[in-house]
């Protein structure tokens, strides 16, 4: 199913640069945008995790930086069946972590400097438990997959946008089929679309995640506490670098926003997800008993 999912999504997000270039530049923007679609797509697949780990200036680490962390990590690869994965510290102070990669043999699990600083042990191993659960589920290239090319669908919506503004107009109507009108439209509802996307990116995961997760590890309750650590410190430590493009990749999105921006959060309440996990440790305390 999630090869099914990752296939789908470069082809929406393929359809979108396609249906973009050709508004805005008739024949000739649809041969460009298709040439920049088949990069992009090749790119994602193969780089896009190394794109988004040098995004937030993950550091590699090694056994002799970090024997404690490593020794939990490659525990817990074991316990899950999974091979070990690389291991990067981000020089971040906000509490959270992801993993990324096109499969199970090629993940990356990343945390800040901040989760180590703020977790305790059994805390911190929930939160890995969590992240190989995605990699099991190859999660890691859909979520990768979307973080990249969405990020490059703004990138063209923005490009567009100054052009016009400064004189590159949107393509006239005998431009071989490109269609001002359309091109405009695309302009604002591309990145619209390109987030659209990353929600379909079902929020279930997350909750499947926090599942596995806390039976990996036998103790819900300390992936509870860890989520609500990091829920309660994203206010007051808000990531610095990155793009609210990449949120969905994270345990609990790392980027604030008020008014209605939880409508369109990729991360099901962190509230319920506590409260699920609560209810998983009663329901093994009744079982035990």
């Amino acid at each position: 199913m999630n090869r099914i999912k990752s296939v789908m999504l470069l082809a929406t997000l393929t359809a979108l640069i396609l249906w973009v270039g050709q508004a805005l530049g008739g024949q000739s923007g649809l041969m460009l945008g298709l040439i920049f679609a088949a990069v992009m797509n090749f790119g994602a697949y193969w780089w896009s995790d190394q794109i988004v780990l040098r995004m937030y200036g993950a550091q590699e680490v090694s056994p002799a930086q970090v024997p404690e962390l490593w020794s939990m990590v490659s525990e817990l690869a074991q316990r899950a069946h999974l091979p070990m994965p690389r291991l990067y510290i981000i020089p971040e102070h906000a509490p959270n972590a992801f993993a990324t990669g096109r499969n199970p043999e090629n993940a990356a699990v990343a945390v800040t400097v901040g989760l180590l600083d703020m977790l305790d042990r059994q805390e911190l191993a929930g939160v890995l438990a969590h992240e190989f659960s995605h990699v099991k589920h190859r999660d890691t290239l859909i979520m990768t997959i979307a973080g990249s090319l969405a990020g490059a669908m703004s990138m063209i919506a923005n490009m567009a946008m100054f052009g016009a503004l400064f004189g590159g107009g949107f393509g006239d109507d005998d431009d071989d089929g490109a269609n001002p009108m359309g091109g405009l439209l695309g302009v604002i509802v591309a990145p619209i679309a390109a987030s659209l996307i990353q929600m379909a990116i079902s929020r279930s995961r997350e909750f499947m995640a926090d599942e596995e997760g806390a039976h990996l590890t036998r103790q819900p309750l300390a992936l509870a506490r860890a989520l609500s650590k990091l829920e309660a410190w994203k206010a007051r430590l808000p990531m610095h670098a990155g793009s609210p493009a990449t949120a969905h990749l994270f345990i609990v999105n790392p980027f604030t926003g008020g008014g209605l921006s939880h409508l369109f959060s990729t991360h099901p309440s962190t509230q319920e997800r506590i409260e699920r996990l609560q209810a998983m440790a009663g329901a093994s305390r009744v079982l035990a008993a």
